[in-house]
């Protein structure tokens, strides 16, 4: 008997999309992570502006940050705008961390942003793939 599928994530609104994760990686498992952000980055994501095309996640000193993904500055920031492609905290319990941490070392395995939502409480979270990276030929 197969186990229990877990229940998707409670997607309200999607604000940023990466659908090309799936074509260049075998995605093994996925997970919801909170984003540690600044308040115009917040207002930014909002608006609808982000983009995780380029983006990857690492684990670094026991966390696991959220590297090269782009949020540009809110319009109406003041002088303490945030950076936009600044490396940005994944908040994710520390079992979790730990199954990342063994699987990116041991397995030769990617962390990758599939998407970047609102879930129905309002916050900002990461919907992020345990993926391995497809060959040419697997490419089709």
């Amino acid at each position: 008997m197969a186990p229990p599928t877990p229940p998707p994530f409670d997607k309200q609104k999607t604000v940023a999309d990466n659908r090309r994760v799936r074509f260049d990686y075998h995605v093994e498992d996925t997970f919801e992570a909170g984003l540690a952000l600044q308040g115009t980055e917040v207002k930014a994501l909002r608006a609808g502006e982000a983009s995780i095309k380029e983006s990857y996640a690492e684990v670094r000193d026991g966390q696991v940050w959220l590297v090269n993904a782009n949020i540009p500055e809110y319009s109406h920031g003041n002088r303490l705008n945030h950076e936009p492609r600044r490396p940005r905290k994944l908040l994710l319990h520390e079992r979790e961390i730990q199954k990342l941490f063994g699987a990116v070392e041991r397995k030769g395995m990617t962390l990758v942003p599939l998407s970047i939502y609102f879930n129905a409480t309002g916050r900002a979270k990461v919907e992020l793939a345990l993926a391995k990276g497809k060959q040419a030929h697997d490419k089709r």
